[in-house]
């Protein structure tokens, strides 16, 4: 049943969320959830512009990709070693503002130490979003986005515990979110995530799908470059709550 409805929240992007084995006579409650997010983008990239370019790896090699192009004006930002882009998505009929966010390290190989930097100085990545809206529109030479698609999925519970997420994993850790006896026995074995994002011309759809496990017992003059050619960070925030639906690296864009 939570395969289906993950499945039917998703609009069929992701299938298969919880696999077969950890779920079994002993699980007393699944709390799950999900989000599917579809937009386009403001500016729509012309599909015949679209050229075939290479991508290069980490591993020094490289391969061909499709890359979106476009010569209008574009809101780019460069910092320290890297570059910033904001592609904002048409509004809908409330007052929110999304927009996609890609950090470009310069050099070919520095995704990982652009992450570091930013994991390890939250308010780094904070300062630079937090300046969305002063980013202006400046001319661009080379502008080019590689079409991608990501799925992903992986079990976190080992992962939220080395950051110090204990409790929930301990027998009547959750005491305080069921209002029952049964709760004083209630803690997560698992935590099932998956996740899914397309990337093309028209815009970003975007879907994911978490289930926890609850078991008893135990701007610039001259023309900008953004060629995102090489490995890339990116995000997608809602602009006005500054809010950050959804993050993740592309290290090969070929790559599903």
């Amino acid at each position: 049943m939570v395969n289906l409805w993950s499945e039917k929240e998703t609009i069929g992007l992701i299938k298969e969320l919880l696999p077969r084995g950890p779920v079994d006579r002993s699980a007393s409650v699944i709390f799950t959830n999900a989000l599917y997010f579809i937009g386009a983008w403001n500016e729509k990239f012309d599909h015949s512009k679209t050229e075939n370019c290479d991508f290069h790896l980490l591993n020094g090699s490289s391969v061909k990709v499709p890359f979106m192009v476009s010569k209008k004006m574009q809101f780019i930002e460069a910092y320290d070693g890297s570059k910033v882009l904001r592609l904002p998505y048409k509004k809908g009929q409330d007052t929110r503002q999304f927009s996609m966010y890609i950090f470009l390290p310069n050099a070919k190989d520095g995704l990982s130490a652009l992450i570091e930097k930013m994991t390890s100085k939250y308010e780094l990545l904070h300062e630079k979003l937090s300046l969305y809206d002063q980013l202006k529109q400046v001319k661009v030479g080379e502008f080019k986005i590689p079409r991608f698609n990501v799925s992903f999925g992986l079990e976190t519970s080992d992962t939220l515990k080395e950051l110090g997420v204990v409790l929930p994993f301990v027998p009547g850790g959750l005491t305080k979110m069921v209002d029952s006896i049964a709760g004083q026995s209630l803690f997560v074995s698992h935590i099932f995530h998956k996740s899914f994002i397309r990337v093309n011309e028209e815009g970003t759809e975007v879907a994911a799908v978490s289930a926890a496990r609850l078991s008893k017992g135990c701007s610039f003059s001259p023309p900008l470059n953004f060629e995102v050619n090489h490995p890339f960070l990116f995000l997608i925030r809602e602009d006005l709550t500054g809010t950050i639906l959804f993050v993740g690296q592309v290290l090969n864009p070929l790559d599903e």
